[in-house]
């Protein structure tokens, strides 16, 4: 099985979820074993996609260094890494991916549109060799050796929408657009009004997020699956573990996890070459990943 890229450019135009201002994305084709590239067209900067040029987590996965960063990158990394594309180029013109509806679902079909293309290299996946565990109190992100990935997300939130949810999603393209692409963002009203006052979230509205206040759903179609939540926590571990520059065979597992937790355990897998193994598709798993990704 060979690397991937799009076929052809792409382009589309939304808000920005933090500045609430339009931004410029597109999407180009890049050569083998280059991995994924974000450029700032508005400083003439560029920076690859990986676990050592994340700068923050707080509130989402931030890749840059000193001259600029790139934000909100894990909706449209999830859907890259959901696609199998190896290679590619996002340009933007602002600090952060737009949010479009807060989910993966519209760069999903932006990929639909700039179709897969194989490059002549032999695709690559990252073999998880060994158990590696991150915990922070009761919480926990882990990934473990396995042939068939799988990622099996647990959360608990003390309110009566939400409560505790677990799902468990079998890795393909296929169950990808399915199962999780659609899933949206969701947020308390009581911590937008804070981040509003702090001028952040000013592109949040009920078309690009789940909406809670102390007692129910405020979106009026409501939730697009009874388990949007945890599927959604589901769509940014996907699109957090496309730091680790290739698909992970392996399972992950998580209880309450978070962006920052994604990212300490793509460190701590790479931290020690016992983790892991980088191998050829073409060498073995190729049947699996050949119809992961049909």
């Amino acid at each position: 099985m060979k690397q991937t890229t799009i076929a052809k450019s792409v382009q589309t135009v939304g808000i920005g979820l933090h500045k609430g201002e339009p931004i410029s994305l597109r999407l180009e084709p890049l050569e083998a074993n280059m991995g994924i590239v974000f450029t700032r067209t508005d400083l003439g900067i560029s920076f690859r996609a990986e676990p050592a040029n994340v700068v923050n987590t707080q509130m989402a996965t931030v890749v840059g260094n000193q001259n600029g960063f790139v934000s909100t990158i894990e909706h449209l990394l999830s859907a890259i890494n959901g696609y199998g594309i190896d290679n590619i180029r996002i340009l933007l013109d602002a600090n952060e991916i737009p949010v479009m509806d807060g989910s993966a679902i519209s760069f999903c079909m932006l990929l639909d549109e700039a179709g897969v293309r194989q490059l002549d290299e032999s695709k690559k996946v990252l073999v998880i060799k060994r158990e590696v565990e991150v915990r922070q109190g009761d919480k926990f992100v882990r990934a473990t050796p396995s042939n068939n990935p799988k990622f099996d997300y647990t959360i608990k939130f003390d309110h009566p929408v939400i409560g505790e949810q677990r799902y468990v999603f079998e890795f393909s393209k296929r169950n990808f657009i399915e199962q999780i692409a659609r899933a949206r963002t969701f947020g308390f009203l009581k911590d937008l009004q804070k981040l509003q006052s702090q001028n952040l979230a000013l592109g949040a509205s009920l078309d690009n997020a789940v909406a809670i206040d102390d007692t129910r759903i405020l979106n009026p179609e409501g939730l697009r699956f009874d388990n949007e939540f945890v599927r959604h926590k589901i769509l940014d571990a996907i699109g957090d573990l496309a730091l680790l520059k290739m698909p992970l065979m392996g399972d992950y597992t998580a209880f309450a996890g978070s962006h920052d937790l994604n990212h300490k355990l793509t460190l701590a897998i790479m931290a020690d070459e016992k983790n892991y193994e980088i191998v050829r598709v073409d060498e073995k798993f190729s049947k699996e990943y050949q119809k992961a990704f049909a």
